[in-house]
């Protein structure tokens, strides 16, 4: 922990302060979105996540953004943030099962992450495995028995790798994870503490936990859910899971989307406004300007994401401003949600996403409950910074939102498939 005159106090109630006392701010930096990026102020973060590195069956792993990444990792740490190489992510995760349980491929895998974070003066490497123990992309291998053992021993071996080489904790290693803890035979793990002990930062993808892979319309990333409806999964029962199996509060993000989902309900949602689920289509519309059909080879089917981004429900004139919708969209708030959604009675799209409104509701609440910061998903879709202000007033004394009157069971949790073109996620 950095020294700071509130050093005691930080301590005694374990909030993390690790850059210059400021909470934790990681957003992701999709490569594939490097021209969309021109405009982001690193500043308002304190560790940008590169997304992805591919591993390969044999432990190698290649980056498609090495041609920028020297000018990049160098523009990173001039604005005071920690530059990291994320590892995986949902088209990425297929091979991780296979090479974490062979001494072989892990160790392959270690030595080039060490070489890698050498070569490109980065901080540390984030590991986003979709997922130990459960299908994610239908390409990967899973193994429910023996992911989430093999995962912790990949785990210390990083550690130690990182440490013999670079000096003790002088390297972060940082991990994307679900909405409930890694999956074991029995369920979700009961307890993750061995896991903490050598990561820095576990960073909850608290998004995408309804989307049209559902029957029914419902919130991208409710604070809440609401009992019977929906995923029954949630900001608030995220943060319980991994807390109650023994994660530390500051060592946890609280993850954010800059973004939101469409889909197509069947029925005109106008005539019962205060239902955010309600039936829909099975096939997902296109998006905002920036979504395109894609082929998932893995799948066999082409497919829309139904993505829109904050920055173009601004730009393409949804939102005129953060909190009114222009004709025909109509803008509806859920109460038990907090979230908004829009819809649109002559195409009949839905969309369900996040505003400052919401996302001062989430901030708030978890620094209330002792988070180290937030975890951004993505940092190209804001627009004029009015998400990453919100998120930026994290610890400051907001009020600070209830908590969920429907806590889910030890037993439940997200099983929905993870994003398709989103990531950490995802």
């Amino acid at each position: 922990m950095k020294l700071s005159v509130f050093a005691f106090a930080v301590f005694a109630f374990g909030l993390a302060q690790p850059v210059l006392g400021k909470p934790v701010t990681i957003g992701y930096y999709p490569s594939w979105k490097r021209a969309q990026m021109a405009g982001v102020d690193y500043s308002k973060y304190t560790h940008v996540n590169l997304a992805f590195g591919i591993p390969t069956s044999s432990g190698t792993f290649s980056f498609d953004g090495d041609w920028f990444l020297p000018q990049t990792v160098t523009d990173i740490h001039s604005k005071g943030a920690k530059a990291l190489l994320s590892v995986g992510g949902w088209t990425g995760s297929n091979y991780f099962s296979n090479i974490v349980k062979d001494a072989g491929t892990r160790s392959a895998l270690i030595s080039n992450m060490v070489s890698y974070v050498k070569t490109n003066n980065l901080d540390g490497i984030d590991i986003d495995w979709e997922y130990p123990g459960r299908l994610g992309d239908n390409c990967n291998v899973y193994d429910i028995t023996n992911d989430t053992p093999n995962y912790l021993t990949f785990l210390k071996e990083l550690r130690a790798a990182f440490d013999s080489n670079f000096g003790s904790r002088q390297k972060l290693i940082t991990l994307a994870v679900r909405v409930e803890p890694f999956d074991t035979p029995s369920g979700y793990a009961s307890d993750v503490s061995e896991f903490a002990k050598v990561v820095d930062y576990a960073n909850i993808m608290q998004y995408d936990i309804n989307g049209g892979w559902n029957a029914d319309t419902g919130p991208n990333a409710p604070f809440n859910f609401e009992s019977g409806k929906g995923l029954q999964a949630s900001f608030v029962s995220a943060i319980d899971a991994w807390t109650g199996a023994g994660w530390p509060a500051n060592q946890l993000t609280a993850g954010i989307a800059f973004y939101g989902r469409s889909t197509i309900a069947k029925e005109d949602m106008t005539k019962d406004p205060n239902n955010q689920y309600q039936p829909q289509e099975s096939v997902v519309p296109l998006g905002d300007s920036e979504d395109a059909s894609w082929y998932d080879v893995c799948a066999g089917s082409t497919a829309n994401s139904g993505v829109w981004m904050w920055k173009h429900l601004r730009d393409q004139g949804v939102l005129p401003s953060t909190s009114t919708a222009a004709a025909p969209w109509v803008r509806q708030w859920d109460p038990v949600s907090q979230t908004p959604w829009l819809f649109n009675p002559g195409t009949k799209q839905f969309i369900s996403y996040d505003d400052p409104q919401s996302l001062k509701i989430k901030v708030d609440y978890a620094a209330s409950k002792g988070l180290a910061g937030t975890m951004i998903w993505s940092m190209n879709m804001d627009y004029n910074e009015e998400l990453i202000n919100v998120v930026n007033a994290f610890g400051s004394g907001s009020s600070v939102a209830p908590a969920a009157e429907n806590p889910p069971k030890a037993d439940e949790g997200a099983d929905a498939p993870a994003p398709q073109s989103s990531a950490p996620a995802s």
